[in-house]
């Protein structure tokens, strides 16, 4: 079936690299693998990170337009008319003033993925876009949960519990694997070009270097590896952005025993996950993490701080370690252990990467979302 793919937050071929942009691309994969064809709809940005009310009617007023649009289009040409309207991630900030209002006037089913409603907005600076957000949510067919933690807010206004569909973040496991399969020789070639000591324990981290979270949990990672001065490891970063000296001024009392990857692509990213040994993140207001999934899916075991749906990745005790949130002391305690423990990491990563396979495949993404896309259609070809 045809489906009109909208994201108000950040469009899918965005140049900035970003989880969210990473997801994006996902689903549009997922359903092209279930057979349906995927129009991007708009790249229209709604997002106001400010809360100004005037940009805020703009980008009201050009959505609407935009919607129009695309309906004057559709009834001209019926060819162009999508059976299905399909809106990634949106929130008081970044609302979707177009998916409604055409579902509406085409009489086709409105479905939305990741989306969050926060009440405390409705009285704020963002309440044109919060109101935006929760008639979307009343309006929608289905909301298609990835994190777990959206759920409560987001039930008052779903009216139907069954409205709610979960599904798992997922990724394509098989490059994962396959590197997993080549640890020993990505470490060897690792150790040579870096100078890696592979006699010892190498940690892994994989995010953005950007102000806000992203830097907090840089920073909460520096404070917890100073409360072991004296533990051996070696820490290979991965990423980059604009606090990337921020970054590195966190980290500076540890930097002979630091390796800089920078931004890598998906085949570097995979062998440079799965020739380490653990995966290290707080992941401080994270939502979830596509790179803490990418990690398991090369075999690696993952320390995390408990934030969103961390929880929905990893399993405490069987696919890594969960701490409390904001907690460097807690982190750096459970750090001290697995890095102790090289054979409890091994089972950890073993059981993680069974899971991710099982569990988080985008095959498994792209056959429920193949049935869902069906069911609420009634179409039942392609």
């Amino acid at each position: 079936m045809r489906i009109a793919f909208y994201a108000p937050l950040k469009p899918p071929h965005h140049p900035n690299a970003s989880g969210d942009r990473t997801m994006a691309r996902l689903l549009i994969a997922a359903l092209q693998q279930g057979g349906h064809r995927v129009d991007i709809a708009s790249i229209l940005r709604s997002r106001d990170g400010t809360g100004n009310a005037d940009r805020q009617e703009r980008l009201r007023r050009l959505g609407l337009e935009l919607a129009e649009r695309f309906i004057r289009r559709c009834r001209v040409d019926p060819a162009r008319r999508p059976a299905l309207w399909f809106t990634y991630h949106l929130y008081y900030k970044a609302p979707d003033w177009l998916g409604p209002r055409v579902a509406e006037a085409l009489g086709i089913p409105y479905v939305v993925a990741e989306a969050s409603l926060a009440e405390k907005r409705r009285d704020g600076p963002w309440r044109l876009g919060h109101d935006a957000t929760a008639a979307a949510i009343r309006r929608a067919d289905a909301v298609i949960g990835l994190n777990s933690a959206d759920r409560a807010g987001l039930l008052p206004a779903l009216g139907h519990p069954e409205r709610w569909q979960t599904l798992k973040p997922f990724l394509p496991v098989a490059p994962f694997a396959a590197a997993r399969a080549g640890r020993d020789a990505s470490r060897a070639q690792l150790a040579a070009e870096f100078g890696l000591d592979p006699s010892l324990p190498w940690l892994v981290t994989v995010a953005m270097m950007r102000p806000g979270d992203k830097l907090a949990s840089y920073r909460l990672l520096a404070e917890a590896l100073a409360r072991l001065p004296k533990t051996p490891w070696r820490l290979i970063l991965i990423g980059d952005g604009t606090a990337r000296a921020a970054v590195a001024d966190a980290l500076a009392p540890f930097a002979d025993r630091i390796v800089w990857r920078g931004r890598l692509d998906q085949s570097a990213l995979a062998a440079t996950l799965a020739a380490a040994d653990l995966f290290v993140w707080p992941a401080i207001n994270e939502a979830y993490g596509m790179a803490l999934l990418e990690a398991q899916a090369a075999g690696l075991p993952v320390l995390a701080g408990v934030s969103g749906g961390v929880p929905d990745l990893i399993a405490d005790g069987i696919t890594g370690r969960l701490v409390p949130p904001h907690d460097a002391a807690a982190f750096a305690a459970a750090l001290a252990d697995l890095l102790a423990a090289p054979a409890t990491r091994r089972r950890l990563g073993e059981a993680a990467a069974a899971r991710a396979a099982a569990e988080h495949d985008i095959a498994t993404a792209a056959q429920k979302l193949d049935h869902l896309m069906r069911r609420l259609t009634g179409d039942g070809t392609p």
